[in-house]
């Protein structure tokens, strides 16, 4: 590679990532328009249908946010009766992130998301698992302490 190839817009692999991404949440973004819940607030729905609780620091360790930004999303969550947000018991500093039954009963409204977006991608499984597993070690050596 040329020195002033490395300048090109094309050989950056962060610019690669970040247009795929834009293009990838612009799939989701009318789904669940439809639904009245945003990205970042599907992601957070998503931790917590895997965890069913989760404190607000391991909440943004999952997502790579902070709680600055985490905090907005968690408010409106909560203002649509989805999660409830109760200081810890064990330690009053920490947060902890509930589902309400209506947060519980909300999943089955999003069951078919995923396969819509994957339909709109034009992966086939394997592919995405591919992406997904290559995407995923890329993130963890980004974010490994050396």
């Amino acid at each position: 590679m040329k020195k002033d190839d490395k300048l090109l817009l094309s050989n950056h692999l962060c610019f690669a990532i970040y247009a795929a991404s834009r293009e990838m949440i612009k799939l989701y973004h009318p789904l669940l328009k439809e639904l009245g819940i945003t990205y970042p607030q599907y992601l957070v729905l998503l931790v917590l249908w895997e965890k069913e609780k989760i404190s607000v620091k391991g909440l943004g360790e999952e997502l790579y946010l902070d709680s600055g930004t985490l905090t907005p999303v968690l408010k409106r969550l909560e203002e649509r009766g989805l999660i409830i947000r109760e200081r810890s018991k064990e330690d009053e500093r920490s947060v902890i992130i509930t589902l309400t039954t209506e947060g519980n009963e909300f999943k089955e409204k999003v069951t078919l998301i995923p396969n819509a977006v994957f339909d709109k991608t034009g992966c086939n499984e394997e592919e995405i698992k591919s992406y997904n597993k290559e995407i995923r070690n890329l993130l963890n050596m980004l974010t490994t302490e050396q």
